[in-house]
């Protein structure tokens, strides 16, 4: 009887997180994967060039600043606001300083609320966007984005119970 119970449970499991995957697709939401506590390097694919409201993926070679954003367990990032001229592109190289894991995510306020709700709801949701970086203790991650719209934009810790502690942070995009 345990195989079969096995099986039906795994059958169930299997309906509930595709029925979830469906909910979400439909509401407009990205697809996420589950995640531990690995590192997660870049994958070799080309990174998906969406614009959002907060700017687009940027190319590598066409950074000519790099910022360094630290993440400590005290929950604060620090700098905590940056500046950035319209149209430039940064590669932000982001220091887990803590022994938690961290997480830095761009985005407006409005988005940022929406996806630490579900980050509640869903704690072992992986980010994989390229204005996303999760990183281990101890380690480094990487995100290179061009800020093409103007305006003041949010960066922020995800991880359940992080984004409530106060790990957010502010962009302002000014014209050069």
């Amino acid at each position: 009887m345990k195989g079969t119970t096995d099986a039906t449970s795994r059958r169930r499991t299997t309906l509930a997180a595709r029925t979830l995957a469906a909910a979400l697709l439909l509401a407009g939401a990205a697809p996420s994967f589950a995640h531990g506590n690995e590192d997660h390097a870049k994958a070799a694919d080309p990174v998906r060039k969406e614009q959002t409201a907060w700017g687009i993926a940027g190319d590598a070679k066409a950074a000519k600043r790099s910022i360094e954003v630290g993440m400590s367990d005290d929950m604060r990032f620090t700098p905590a606001r940056i500046d950035v001229r319209l149209g430039e592109t940064v590669r932000f190289r982001i220091r887990n300083k803590g022994k938690l894991m961290h997480e830095l995510v761009i985005g407006t306020k409005a988005e940022l609320d929406k996806h630490a709700e579900l980050m509640i709801k869903f704690p072992t949701m992986e980010h994989d966007e390229p204005y996303m970086a999760h990183v281990a203790p101890g380690k480094t991650g990487e995100i290179v984005w061009t800020f093409n719209r103007p305006g003041s934009f949010d960066f922020a810790c995800l991880i359940a119970g992080h984004y409530q502690a106060g790990m957010v942070g502010k962009i302002t995009v000014a014209s050069p």
